[in-house]
């Protein structure tokens, strides 16, 4: 099983500190999230029926035509390469490690290429497999450019699958809206935005054969009611949509201006930031030293991720270690 973020007991129990002494930036989750309502007293007791309104209200949000909910984009990202005979497959790179590795469990052919040199490779893949905006490094590939890249791998029976878990701070790269014609599979997740990683809520928008295969594929009762229910609340709340979209944009912005502050050049998207770090399990182990939870990446793309904090306390725990960080690398 590969390494994900947010292993905070882990961490926990490997530095002898309590979970409630550490500050965890490692996910790229939105560290204030969306207030769930109460939910139906029978909420827990009923079978998962699926929702009536819960794929209109994501069509609505998302903006595209048809949409099959799904525990979490997790949930897909296994499912999918099963629906389809060997293929060739590419994935970006650096990119979300479960993509290449759940290709490859299926016994596809997979090569991981360059972000910045996908455009050169489309013709020798199947099936592309692309992060936008991308996890860790937050480059994003406008619409223009991925609908061209599905055209060409649907003239040979190929698609491009899009994994959109970031994109809800970047509305207008979005390709979700064109996901009915061939070629082209979106993922989207409840989880990073909405703050709403525990629900295991996301949605795969596609041509209707492609979600009935997958719908076939994982079976029923896949999403539990309770997620139904609290998502369907979260996608139609579009006062708290514009207000949190404003506040991740300040923070993201305050974020890569204290990583520039102390000689750190990050790029990323409004809910992390992410640079190509030197001695990048020097700076994990720092960081965690002073209770401080960060991604470590220590192979191929080597470099750290980091996420939001969540409160000013923990803006001026990240401001502390950074600054002994510097004072210690230079010393």
């Amino acid at each position: 099983m590969l390494e994900h973020g947010g292993n905070l007991r882990a961490a926990a129990a490997r530095y002898g500190r309590p979970l409630e002494e550490w500050v965890d930036l490692s996910t790229g989750i939105n560290p204030n999230p969306y207030p769930v309502p109460s939910l139906a007293i029978n909420a827990w007791h009923r079978l998962p029926e699926d929702h009536p309104l819960l794929a209109k209200a994501a069509q609505n949000y998302y903006g595209a035509p048809h949409m099959f909910p799904v525990a979490g984009t997790q949930a897909a990202i296994q499912a999918l390469p099963r629906l389809r005979g060997s293929s060739r497959v590419i994935v970006s790179a650096p990119s979300y490690a479960e993509h290449a590795h759940c290709w490859r469990q299926a016994g596809h052919t997979v090569r991981e290429v360059p972000y910045d040199r996908l455009d050169q490779n489309i013709e020798e893949g199947e099936v592309v497999v692309v992060c936008n905006p991308n996890n860790p490094t937050g480059a994003l590939v406008v619409p223009e450019v991925l609908l061209g890249w599905a055209d060409r791998l649907a003239a040979r029976g190929g698609y491009l699958l899009v994994d959109e878990a970031f994109g809800d701070v970047t509305p207008e790269a979005s390709v979700a809206r064109w996901a009915d014609r061939p070629g082209l599979v979106v993922f989207r997740s409840v989880g990073k935005f909405f703050g709403l990683a525990g629900l295991r809520l996301g949605f795969v928008a596609a041509e209707r054969a492609l979600l009935t295969s997958l719908a076939e594929f994982i079976g029923p009762w896949s999403v539990s009611g309770p997620a139904q229910d609290i998502g369907c609340a979260a996608l139609n709340d579009r006062e708290w949509q514009i207000n949190t979209r404003k506040a991740l944009m300040h923070a993201g912005g305050r974020l890569h201006r204290l990583l520039a502050q102390h000689d750190i050049h990050a790029s990323g998207s409004a809910l992390f930031q992410w640079w190509a770090e030197p001695t990048p399990e020097a700076f994990h182990l720092h960081m965690a030293a002073h209770g401080i939870w960060v991604r470590l990446f220590p192979q191929k793309a080597r470099g750290i991720r980091l996420g939001l904090p969540g409160d000013e306390a923990g803006w001026q725990r990240l401001q502390g270690g950074l600054a002994t960080w510097v004072k210690e690398s230079a010393g």
